[in-house]
């Protein structure tokens, strides 16, 4: 199709809401999206520059648009959803359809049995969940089990075969964790009321249980049965118990669905909690990988559709972190203050914990796209025309301006590379100068990588503020390279990042990753220049010490140091070794000197 077509075609849009669909030349999906505006949307495709270098692509591939007209734009949001897993297009974000999530199943049987399952048959059974664990469900049916005493066996138990003593009660039975039915020891309508109140603490709801069981404790105690008293009071200690551990915000925030995003340049991360009063019935994270730069409030969107439809969910509030466009039956809650705010932030959390762990596992097992998005997020925060995968630092290191020295240290790929550090003794500058010792060692190290014609690092840190940052500057400025390499300066009490000509620093986010990179070669630099400045001071104390003795100059410290390698043997060896290293006549001055 040509610019001429494509044109036509976009002129026939409707302004209504409704999906796109964009194919290549072979008739494949390239990609499907949502829009409120379907004329208004699909132009801004072709009417643009698109920073994204996917979406450039995808675009000059697009060869002919379909589109589908839907009554709301919640409507267009669930037709994406299942256009786009059931042709899952390249450039989409792909939504993972896992059908083996557990549910808890309550059959549809004259004495229902309640077990776990990953099939749900549809037979009139009652299919709760599905739960992101197995361990979930098996915490909470113990929890029924250690309450209730229900049946295991899958016998079938008609009236008529009871009647018939065609069962016999088993070792459940005589343990007590079953009243017996199959032998006509508990009638159909018992079982039935625990099994309703089974339903209601499965969905979190409490209040039923614990009401009966302290009306019936009352009622042993008051007929003097002591010890089945006793009995209802351990099992309501059992449900308060498990309700307190469970309960996490206000008892009265019932049937709602919390969802939170966190995201970075690759991946977006959607945390999705359950509540039913005040309880976390349900808890699950989504990774979803972007594909063309998609914002926060679309990838949350999508997921808050996949998200509800996976796991079934029915509530009828969202509490979110803003304002999407979700079904019109539902109602939306950003949180600001109170309970309702802890739980956002409880769950935006456990999405934060979650990209720690996968950013350690991808480390692992992953290493250049851990490097890769590290590069990425770097270039973003920093505003860098390029990936900064060579950088280098520098730091001054002077004592009263005693033995001025300067270090740089260079990190590849967010990594030290101890072999390319350097160390430099100031010749040009006198005192304490830190302005002028900086000019002069970033003059040599860029003076000297131009001369060997070595590559030169995308971008430099210096330790300092708006001063030494200047320094630097006025030297790629001689040498033509400013502009040409990307520049910053740390100031160490508030971790201001300063740039050239810019009187207003930036301030990273603590937790953010570039700033423990820029931290680490903040830190790094400063000790290896610590530790080249005391080794020169070492040295030149050991050297003052020996050249203190008549006739003995800075030759001859030196030969003393090489032959016993401290002064400390200098001192102790006797005067025949001496005499080997300096002549009998320097050696007596020695030996009288130290003893």
């Amino acid at each position: 199709m040509s610019q001429v077509a494509i044109d036509i075609q976009l002129s026939t849009l409707p302004k209504s809401a409704g999906v796109y669909q964009f194919y290549d030349a072979d008739g494949k999906i390239l990609y499907i999206g949502k829009a409120k505006d379907l004329k208004k949307r699909v132009a801004s495709y072709f009417s643009k520059i698109h920073e994204n270098g996917r979406t450039r692509v995808m675009v000059k591939k697009i060869r002919q648009i379909k589109h589908i007209v839907v009554p709301t734009e919640s409507d267009a949001l669930l037709l994406e959803n299942n256009l786009i897993k059931k042709y899952r297009p390249r450039y989409n974000v792909l939504l993972k359809d896992d059908k083996s999530y557990p549910f808890i199943c309550i059959k549809n049987e004259r004495f229902p049995r309640i077990f776990p399952t990953r099939k749900v048959i549809k037979d009139g059974s009652e299919y709760y969940g599905p739960y992101t664990s197995m361990k979930t469900v098996r915490t909470l049916l113990d929890l029924v089990k250690s309450v209730y005493p229900l049946r295991t066996c899958n016998y079938d138990l008609s009236h008529e075969k009871i009647d018939a003593g065609k069962y016999k009660v088993c070792l459940e039975y005589h343990l007590g964790n079953c009243k017996g039915p199959c032998e006509g020891m508990q009638t159909a309508e018992e079982y039935h009321a625990q099994i309703d109140d089974i339903r209601e603490i499965i969905k979190g709801n409490f209040k039923s249980s614990l009401h009966y069981f302290k009306r019936r404790m009352k009622a042993l105690a008051a007929d003097m049965q002591f010890e089945k008293a006793q009995l209802m009071k351990e099992k309501i200690e059992v449900l308060e118990n498990y309700q307190v551990k469970s309960t996490i915000v206000n008892p009265k925030i019932n049937n709602v669905d919390v969802f939170s995003i966190i995201s970075d340049e690759s991946h977006g991360y959607i945390n999705f909690l359950q509540l039913s009063h005040g309880s976390i019935i349900r808890s699950h994270t989504m990774e979803i990988k972007k594909k063309l730069d998609e914002s926060d409030a679309t990838l949350l969107q999508l997921a808050i559709t996949e998200i509800r439809q996976r796991f079934k969910s029915t509530s009828k509030e969202l509490y979110l972190p803003f304002e999407v466009t979700v079904e019109p039956n539902l109602k939306v809650t950003v949180p600001i203050l109170g309970d309702k705010k802890k739980i956002l932030d409880l769950s935006e959390r456990n999405a934060r914990f979650f990209r720690q762990e996968r950013f350690k596992q991808i480390k692992i097992v992953d290493p250049d796209r851990h490097v890769n998005r590290i590069m990425a997020q770097m270039q973003k925060d920093l505003r860098l025309s390029k990936e900064p995968r060579h950088i280098e630092c520098f730091d001054n290191s002077n004592i009263q301006g005693s033995n001025p020295v300067a270090a740089c240290v260079v990190f590849r790929n967010g990594r030290p590379s101890k072999k390319e550090y350097r160390h430099y003794n100031i010749k040009t500058v006198e005192g304490p100068d830190d302005f002028a010792s900086m000019e002069e060692v970033v003059y040599r190290r860029y003076k000297r990588l131009l001369n060997q014609e070595e590559p030169l690092p995308q971008l430099i840190v210096i330790d300092g503020g708006k001063g030494q940052l200047s320094s630097a500057v006025r030297s790629l400025g001689v040498l033509g390279l400013r502009g040409k390499i990307a520049i910053i300066g740390i100031a160490k009490r508030l971790e201001e990042i300063y740039f050239p000509e810019d009187p207003i620093p930036l301030y990273l986010d603590k937790k953010s990753e570039s700033l423990k990179i820029i931290q680490q070669l903040r830190n790094e630099a400063h000790r290896f220049g610590i530790n080249f400045h005391r080794n020169k001071r070492s040295k030149a104390a050991i050297s003052s010490e020996l050249e203190g003795i008549n006739g003995v100059g800075e030759k001859t410290a030196r030969e003393l140091l090489r032959t016993f390698k401290s002064v400390k043997r200098i001192k102790e060896a006797s005067l025949e070794s001496l005499a080997e290293t300096v002549g009998r006549a320097k050696a007596k001055k020695i030996y009288e000197t130290f003893r």
